[in-house]
């Protein structure tokens, strides 16, 4: 079938995309217009936690489109309150706001960290992020970030964000002044590389924090709900963070997003926070589904038996190609190549025929893994297999 150019012509343009339009997705495959099918690796940067389409999130979806979609944030509605009990209940949080992004979450982050800041430290407003980081597509949270070049794009950029350098602990240290009111990092750098924060330096960061009154901040968009092998990434290092936003998985699939506190730390007043579409139960309902699924007896246990899989296999490539090793938590990993040839090695594999493969470059020496946490070993095989051909292919 003809790619039709006349919907991409109506479409904003903000990205490269290739000439193929997805129709329809079941677990780790893909399917496009032609009816070729697609290993999916990137699974929307880890938002398809369950895969495409899994029956448990359908189910809830059909189930409250019948019932009810939207009531307004200024009603109560169960899914919502079901959600965040089971978050508050199985994490050190004690409130729960739900968004539609993660970048809208983190957005709200800063807002409660500053206005905690009002009230408890003189006014102090400036949040300390990290070299590299990634924290969204807002104007104050891509002043947050430390990709570079973004503090220019659409300056001038939101004031207060310093940034330090990750799992250096005297450069944190260096940047803390009366105006300071937390620290702000991801628990492992997704847009980096895959970068994760040491525990005994997640452990420093803590204690820093402690010592000077300050907040600490996670961002799980991505590495949160069981991406990193446990259900919150900052168990990996056994700190208590004050404030958490999620996103991507969440929902599996659908706009979901949440920022999470401790009592303490919850100081929105009235009319601080809100949204039209927040916390409304259809996207609830779904997050539910995802999350008793994520909860279930064994669930997690195989996603630490796929994350171990997956990195013997890239390991094993690494050798054998001769590039630099890998590194991630959980099914959040990297390879790391010893050439820039990581974008064309992304084209041919999505090209291959006649299925094709999708991956994901975010640096030119480096291919970031992200599979749906219920990848089969049979699929890992699979992608570690086709990967070491299109390699060659690339390398002949």
């Amino acid at each position: 079938m003809k790619f039709d150019r006349s919907g991409v012509d109506a479409l904003m343009e903000i990205t490269k995309r290739p000439e193929l339009v997805f129709v329809r997705g079941q677990g780790s495959w893909l399917e496009d217009h032609n009816g070729k099918r697609y290993l999916d690796f990137v699974q929307g940067w880890a938002v398809n936690c369950l895969g495409h389409c899994p029956a448990g999130v359908v189910k809830a979806i059909n189930e409250q489109s019948a019932l009810l979609i939207n009531p307004s944030p200024a009603f109560y509605n169960k899914p919502s309150m079901d959600l965040a009990q089971r978050l508050t209940a199985a994490s050190c949080f004690d409130r729960i706001f739900f968004a539609n992004s993660g970048a809208e979450a983190n957005e709200g982050a800063i807002k409660l960290a500053r206005k905690w800041g009002q009230l408890h430290r003189n006014g102090a407003y400036k949040i300390i992020t990290f070299d590299h980081s990634f924290h969204g597509r807002t104007l104050a949270t891509m002043s947050a970030s430390g990709k570079p070049g973004w503090d220019t794009i659409f300056a001038p950029q939101v004031d207060g964000f310093p940034k330090a350098r990750l799992n250096d602990i005297e450069s944190v240290r260096a940047l803390v002044d009366d105006k300071t009111v937390a620290i702000m990092l991801e628990p492992v750098q997704g847009e980096a590389g895959v970068i994760p924060a040491t525990a005994e330096f997640m452990q420093a960061l803590r204690k820093l924090a402690d010592d000077q009154g300050l907040l600490l901040i996670v961002d799980e968009v991505q590495t949160g709900l069981g991406r990193c092998g446990k259900l919150f990434a900052y168990e990996l290092s056994g700190v208590t963070p004050d404030i958490m936003t999620l996103g991507k998985g969440i929902g599996g699939g659908v706009p979901l997003a949440a920022l999470c506190a401790r009592e303490e730390v919850s100081v929105f007043a009235h009319g601080d926070q809100g949204g039209t579409y927040n916390g409304n139960p259809l996207m609830t309902a779904a997050g539910v589904a995802v999350f008793d699924i994520l909860t279930a007896p064994g669930f997690l246990d195989s996603v630490n038996a796929r994350a171990s899989q997956l990195s013997e296999g890239l390991l094993d490539l690494s050798k054998k190609w001769g590039m630099k090793g890998e590194r991630g938590e959980g099914l959040l990993r990297a390879l790391i190549l010893d050439r820039d040839d990581g974008g064309t090695i992304v084209d041919t594999a999505r090209d291959w025929a006649p299925e094709g493969m999708l991956l994901n470059a975010p640096r030119p020496n480096l291919l970031r893994f992200m599979p749906a946490l219920n990848v089969t070993a049979e699929e890992i095989d699979l992608m570690l297999a086709r990967l070491d051909e299109v390699v060659a292919k690339v390398r002949a």
